[in-house]
């Protein structure tokens, strides 16, 4: 988006798989916006959000939440600082990021775990196993057990590893899984149900030890209002679907009241984990784990903000002397 100042603030509208879809409901949306002031950022969260007849859903929140991302860029470079400044000041001054890995085979994923721990990460995290039967026989379920056991015994336990089932365990076969693994400390399970079944979360967190984190489906704080207080330990919002950094963070304060911490789910591009990293620094619960892929691990450890970060030495500033009061916005 940009300001008749010239001000350009930058967003990742996306959902994997239907980018087009997206790209048009943000040309939609951002027709509400043409010739309109750019400053007032939640009054235009508030109408692009809640002006229709049909809300939420993962397309026109994933939209709202690339137009919000650009919002906070336009008034972070308006006024000279970065995003998380206008959250209210850094809570850390560092971010704990942990790098995806995979591998077409258990070999292949212990290889590339071990080229983790060897490149400086701390945290890995993998998917846990191909498609499952509703209930999965012993052959399987002992395929899933083993796979961990073998890239801890590699990594050793000074590496956490998260564990990401997207979704395919039903409830019964997450209460009877999980329990298996609690000897091998993984970090958390991410997402062990689909989200349609979120309701049934408290179930699956009565019968494990382990940490479960979900959300990355979960595009509002009303979609979390019934999955915070069934015992979830990490709260997931993607900032690219979820509303963007403005709903992320009242998500957040929901979170916090629950005793629930904060992990941007971050899978997209740089403009996504930077936004993610704008609230990780501003939230005292973020547990600080964003998501970084090998090809991602340079903007992970130093991209702090979106493009309105304060430069480092010999950068040029990415400011403007117009106040945002005084830009409107153009797309």
């Amino acid at each position: 988006m940009e300001t008749d100042e010239g001000i350009v603030g930058w967003g990742e509208p996306i959902v994997e798989g239907r980018a087009e879809t997206v790209a048009a409901a943000v040309g939609e949306l951002a027709e509400q916006l043409l010739g309109a002031d750019a400053a007032p950022i939640e009054d235009h969260w508030q109408i692009l959000a809640k002006g229709g007849f049909y809300r939420g859903g993962p397309v026109l929140s994933s939209a709202l939440a690339g137009i919000d991302q650009a919002l906070w860029d336009i008034k972070g470079k308006a006024l000279g600082v970065p995003v998380h400044e206008l959250l209210g000041g850094p809570v850390r001054q560092k971010i704990r990021v942990y790098r995806w890995i995979s591998g077409d085979s258990d070999a292949a994923l212990i290889e590339d775990g071990l080229r983790a721990a060897e490149s400086g990460f701390d945290a890995v995290k993998y998917n846990a196993t191909r498609r499952l039967a509703p209930i999965e026989n012993a052959a399987g379920i002992c395929r899933i057990v083993d796979r961990l056991a073998a890239l801890r015994e590699t990594v050793g336990p000074e590496v956490d590893i998260a564990i990401d089932f997207h979704g395919r365990f039903s409830t019964a076969m997450a209460r009877r899984v999980l329990p298996l693994l609690e000897p091998l400390l993984p970090l958390f399970v991410e997402e062990p149900v689909l989200p349609e079944f979120s309701r049934d979360l408290a179930r699956i967190t009565d019968s494990t030890a382990i940490p479960i984190a979900a959300g990355e489906r979960l595009y509002s704080r009303w979609d979390f209002r019934d999955v915070l207080p069934t015992g979830i330990a990490v709260a997931q919002p993607d900032l690219s679907h979820a509303g963007g950094i403005s709903e992320v963070r009242r998500i957040a304060a929901m979170a916090e009241a629950y005793d629930v911490a904060l992990a941007p789910h971050c899978p997209l591009g740089p403009i996504a984990l930077a936004a993610s990293i704008q609230v990780d620094l501003a939230t005292p619960t973020s547990s600080s784990r964003n998501r970084a892929s090998a090809s991602t691990t340079t903007r992970a450890t130093t991209c702090s903000t979106i493009s309105s970060t304060q430069p480092s030495s010999g950068s040029p500033t990415a400011t403007s002397t117009v106040p945002p009061d005084r830009g409107s916005a153009s797309t």
